[in-house]
């Protein structure tokens, strides 16, 4: 078959047109998971909070809103969220209102909060959420919320204890208070919480509806089927409290080694597994207090044989500009070689509003800072997620309503503001103040 000049100008064109389409083909937009923020609205009527959606463009990080969101949360001052059953359900836990008569949110030993309650969404299609069912803690002033491994517990850490008769029973000595945990089971088929009762405590001949920890708990975490919680005072020095939770009832049982000190910290403000290497986040020294550290700091642990072991690697001093260390997280994939820590910072002179801290990880080495750290984020960042395909990183930032996003340098670990690495926006305002950020790695 033979073609003229314009033929063969024809075919050439349709095959270049075909290339270009084949190549723009494979780099089409699409979207690789959702992320969920948790915030308070002051302005709703009834005090509720709410609960922002985006989707998340694979190529170039950029949010997209969900319709249809935001929604309300269920109740007031929501402060944690989980993703369970393979993503049908989210479960968001609310404070509740403070007492307080100068109308803080805070919640306190002195001005409780009340009306805290976990109301449980379904996930649809296109990551809307749909309210569904409510359930209640036993302890006062809820604060933390997390499940096991296999998502079959879900355990809620309360700050106060409902009845401080309770506290010398289950923990020995002579405690005048004591913190909680509430423990539920969830139903795999509707994905509703049931109570689990303490069977090993009886007060009055009942058993009690909890299993306390030590006083003034700070934070917990799920680890090797134990629930290791961080409590303690700028006085008296930070500890970690091991329960051995049951997989088959759920019930959680006091190791023999159920206290374990952990260095000189009296300024924790986090306990995080990551990489299962157990993490303590340790606020900088404040005037007078009786710590050594002059900066904030992070201190590696491994959890075996009911105890926590420091790390040869040693404490990992967060860059002095930072301070009041709020997450961590360990990248996935290739960055799991480096380290993140999101500091919500503090209005002390000479230190900035906030940032990211990055580390190499060496080994038993110590930890060495990644070149250009810190990194930017919003102000005063509540969490630090990182999305499905290990590219990009989230803060959700409370001090100026936004979420910021940042690429991750594959090869150096470097962080990058997205308008410079993808052209999309590097910053999505939010409607009130954002408490808590969460991944959903299913798309629909």
């Amino acid at each position: 078959m033979k073609f003229t000049k314009f033929g063969k100008a024809l075919l050439i064109s349709a095959l270049s047109a075909g290339v270009i389409l084949s190549v723009t083909s494979c780099v089409r937009s699409y979207s690789v998971g959702y992320l969920y923020v948790m915030g308070t609205v002051t302005s709703q009527s009834n005090g509720n909070g709410i609960i922002s959606g985006f989707k998340i463009d694979h190529n170039t990080g950029k949010l997209i809103a969900v319709n249809g969101l935001p929604v309300a949360s269920g109740g007031s001052n929501p402060i944690r969220a989980i993703l369970l059953d393979g993503s049908r359900y989210l479960y968001v836990l609310n404070r509740g209102i403070s007492a307080n008569p100068a109308g803080t949110s805070e919640c306190t030993t002195q001005y409780p909060c009340s009306g805290g309650n976990i109301t449980q969404f379904a996930v649809g299609a296109n990551g809307i959420l749909t309210a569904q069912q409510t359930f209640y803690t036993q302890g006062i002033n809820p604060m933390r919320m997390m499940a096991d491994g296999s998502g079959s517990y879900l355990y809620v850490l309360d700050h106060d204890a409902p009845n401080s008769a309770a506290c010398p029973l289950a923990l020995g000595g002579t405690p005048t208070s004591c913190g909680d945990i509430t423990v539920f089971q969830v139903d795999s088929n509707t994905g509703r919480l049931q109570l689990k009762l303490n069977n090993q405590v009886k007060v009055l001949g009942q058993n009690l509806t909890y299993f306390p920890v030590p006083a003034n708990p700070i934070d917990f975490v799920y680890a090797s089927s134990n629930i290791l919680t961080l409590f303690g005072t700028p006085s008296t020095g930070d500890a970690v409290f091991a329960y051995q939770a049951s997989s088959v009832d759920g019930q959680l049982t006091i190791t023999s080694n159920s206290s374990d000190t952990i260095g000189s910290v009296y300024q924790a403000t986090a306990i995080v597994n990551s990489g299962g290497v157990i993490y303590v986040l340790d606020n900088e020294a404040p005037a007078g207090a009786n710590a050594t550290n002059a900066t904030s700091q992070v201190l590696p642990f491994s959890f075996n044989s009911n105890s926590l072991q420091a790390e040869a690697s040693g404490p990992i001093p967060i860059n002095p500009s930072l301070a009041n260390p709020t997450y961590l997280l360990n990248g996935a994939g290739s960055a799991s070689k480096w380290l993140y820590v999101a500091n919500q910072g503090n209005n002390t002179p000479n230190k900035t509003a906030s940032g990211i801290a990055g580390y190499v990880l060496n080994g038993n080495n110590p930890a060495t800072e990644l070149a250009g750290s810190p990194f930017g984020s919003g102000s005063g960042p509540q969490c630090l997620v990182e999305d499905p395909s290990n590219q990009f990183f989230y803060t959700a930032n409370f001090n100026d309503s936004t979420v910021t996003g940042t690429q991750i340098n594959q090869q150096s670990g470097g962080l990058r503001p997205l308008s410079d690495a993808t052209h999309a926006p590097n910053s999505y305002k939010l409607t009130g103040q954002p408490t808590w950020c969460l991944i959903d790695g299913r798309t629909n």
